[in-house]
């Protein structure tokens, strides 16, 4: 670099304010300068992640989906050297105080995004690195009990034989859904991509493989993923009897099947979708008066009952999760009651009949 002035002093004074200005990255293969817009970015992003090919398709429209939908229209009119940790941040607190998970969708996404645009030297850092804390009051997990199952049970029953007169009709499917997933806390979705050969009935105790999950993409037909949520959360489970029994009723209602045959499905042999089971669960609860009942819940309910009688290890173990306290803080209701035996050991600490020393 050089510069001229009418002094060597002053030359040299304009060379140094020159140099202090000048990039210190490389130029890099795309077009993208912190002169550009925030929506080239954007496309940018979405581009690099289909060249990646590590995000699954499923994924890739959820990101796109969150990044259009709620972080796009507050940074479209700024260049990226506009986007500093002030603006992640007012945005940020801005779109909690509507919605905390729209808040952290949209922090994922503006992190990754802006993270690119370091990692290809367009930007000198990422502002998301400094952004402050979501803070959310802990939201406690909710799980049936054995009273609100038995309910839940009695309005399926109700309605699959037929007494009701109003929405979809019944297909003997819901009933055995909701048995599994109360019995193996499976995700819905996990319940069912069950085949026909993840499901041992002869065994001692009845067993069912989780190893799937279903996926719902937009623009294509639902389908069977060949491993559930993880690849490391695939599970071999044993069935309490209410399961295997459910189970069994379902696959004598299937009739000969091929062992890559999905138990539930739609009269088309195509997979049940998660949003139609949801929407049908919803239906019939609402006839029976009975509110805020989701599938998860189910998967709650088991957890919540396992680790009462046997501890987080175990319930952490049956939803396929590595690590426990994932269990404790989302599907874990929380006791209130301290174990009684509290009493027994201050009485002997501290009674006032207590033996003397």
């Amino acid at each position: 670099m050089s510069a001229t002035a009418d002094s060597p002093a002053s030359a040299e004074r304009a060379l140094k304010a020159k140099l202090s200005k000048r990039s210190l990255f490389q130029p890099g293969p795309s077009e993208l300068t912190p002169d550009s817009g925030f929506p080239a970015l954007v496309d940018y992003w979405l581009a690099d992640m289909e060249l990646e090919g590590r995000l699954s398709l499923t994924t890739m429209q959820l990101y796109e989906r969150n990044m259009r939908g709620l972080v796009t229209p507050a940074f479209e009119n700024l260049t990226l050297r506009e986007v500093g940790v002030a603006r992640c941040d007012w945005f940020l607190k801005g779109l909690a105080r509507e919605s905390h998970s729209k808040a952290k969708q949209a922090r994922v996404v503006l992190r990754l995004a802006l993270g690119l645009a370091v990692r290809h030297e367009v930007l000198p850092r990422n502002p998301m690195d400094h952004v402050s804390r979501l803070h959310r009051e802990p939201n406690l997990p909710e799980a049936l009990t054995p009273k609100e199952v038995d309910a839940v049970r009695a309005a399926v029953r109700h309605w699959e034989s037929g007494l009701s007169k109003s929405g979809p009709r019944p297909d003997g499917q819901l009933g055995a859904i909701i048995e599994v997933m109360l019995g193996t806390s499976a995700r819905i979705g996990e319940v069912l991509a069950l085949r026909r050969r993840d499901v041992d009935l002869a065994s001692s105790p009845a067993t069912t493989r989780i190893a799937g999950t279903i996926v719902s993409r937009r623009g294509v037909p639902t389908i069977r993923q060949d491993h559930p949520k993880t690849a490391r959360s695939r599970r071999v489970v044993a069935l309490p009897s209410f399961s295997a029994e459910a189970l069994r009723s379902r696959l004598a209602q299937r009739g000969r099947i091929g062992d890559d045959d999905l138990v539930f499905a739609t009269r088309d042999e195509t997979p049940l979708t998660t949003n139609n089971v949801r929407r049908q669960l919803r239906h019939v609860l609402d006839l029976a008066g009975i509110e805020g009942v989701t599938p998860h819940m189910f998967r709650r309910t088991a957890a919540t009952a396992i680790n009462e009688r046997a501890g987080v290890e175990l319930a952490a173990a049956l939803l396929g999760h590595t690590d426990p306290r994932i269990t404790l803080q989302h599907c874990i209701r929380r006791s209130e009651a301290v174990d009684p035996i509290t009493a027994t050991l201050l009485d002997h600490a501290f009674s006032k009949d207590r033996p003397s020393r």
